[in-house]
């Protein structure tokens, strides 16, 4: 998103809350302390995170991270990263953005369906004023929980080329109104939305029978690829779908370039390259 803090603090919070009462009760157990560490998530604590979320919006940033595990990764997590835009350090910065991501187990996917996965991720996205979203199968480590384990990962990685692998606050910090490339669930807002040819243009270029497009307001769009996210095996030589592989090559033209490393690797250039590679993955 790009807006500052202040301004979608209000819709983050509204989408917090809807992200809450579609999940368990208490499945957020956790509240990530600024200075490090974990304190147990009770009523002190939520109105801890009103307060930084919503009583103090001209601070310069902002990180809240909400958890169900201490000491284990996936699960459900909030994870939220506001910036004030017009302060120094951002100001000459066209690519600072916000960002939120909301996380679910695969056991919610498999029980509840893919069908719900999907009613869940538009009400969130209905609340926020995005340029580029998704939902996809993931690799969900808020905290970078798996860097001791980074070979592991980038294994699973590189196997499965629909599975996701993010770091909001690095990425949130450079994407700016691009793309970040082609996913399950993809939403796609302004100015991206405008610079791709209008509301109708991706429905248009993208004339494939799996594809349907559902039309949000503000100028916004929702395009679902398939009934299934697909994790896509290459071991088992599975291949992206047509309409994934069609997806990446509209979106081709606005995809943003990791600009920070630290992933995988500890040299720059090679961090770099493997990050470009990656994140072009669906493409020729």
């Amino acid at each position: 998103m790009r807006r500052s803090h202040e301004e979608v603090a209000p819709a983050v919070w509204r989408a917090l809350q809807t992200y809450r009462r579609a999940i368990r009760p208490h499945a957020l157990s956790w509240y990530v302390a600024p200075e490090g560490g974990f304190l147990p998530l009770d009523d002190e604590r939520w109105e801890q995170a009103h307060q930084e979320m919503l009583e103090r919006p001209r601070r310069l940033s902002l990180s809240l991270q909400l958890q169900q595990h201490h000491d284990d990764v996936g699960g459900y997590n909030f994870e939220y990263h506001g910036r004030r835009l017009d302060a120094p350090l951002f100001s000459r910065d066209g690519n600072a953005t916000c960002a939120v991501s909301f996380t679910l187990p695969t056991e919610y996917l498999m029980e509840q369906g893919p069908a719900q996965v999907r009613t869940l991720a538009l009400e969130l996205a209905r609340e926020l004023p995005f340029s580029f979203g998704y939902a996809s199968l993931a690799l969900i480590t808020p905290t970078l929980d798996w860097y001791a384990a980074r070979e592991t990962v980038r294994n699973l990685r590189d196997r499965y080329l629909g599975l996701d692998v993010y770091h909001l606050e690095q990425t949130s910090r450079v994407l700016g109104t691009r793309a970040r490339g082609a996913y399950w669930l993809t939403f796609l807002g302004q100015p991206l939305l405008g610079q791709l040819g209008g509301h109708d243009s991706p429905r248009q270029r993208l004339a494939h029978p799996d594809i349907s497009t559902q039309p949000l307001d503000d100028g916004r769009v929702l395009l679902t690829l398939s009934e299934w996210p697909e994790a896509i095996d290459t071991e088992r030589k599975q291949r992206p779908s047509p309409q994934l592989l069609a997806l990446a090559q509209l979106l081709e033209p606005f995809l943003y370039e990791q600009e920070l490393t630290g992933w995988f690797f500890h040299d720059d250039h090679e961090g770099m390259e493997d990050m470009r590679c990656w994140i072009r993955r669906l493409l020729p």
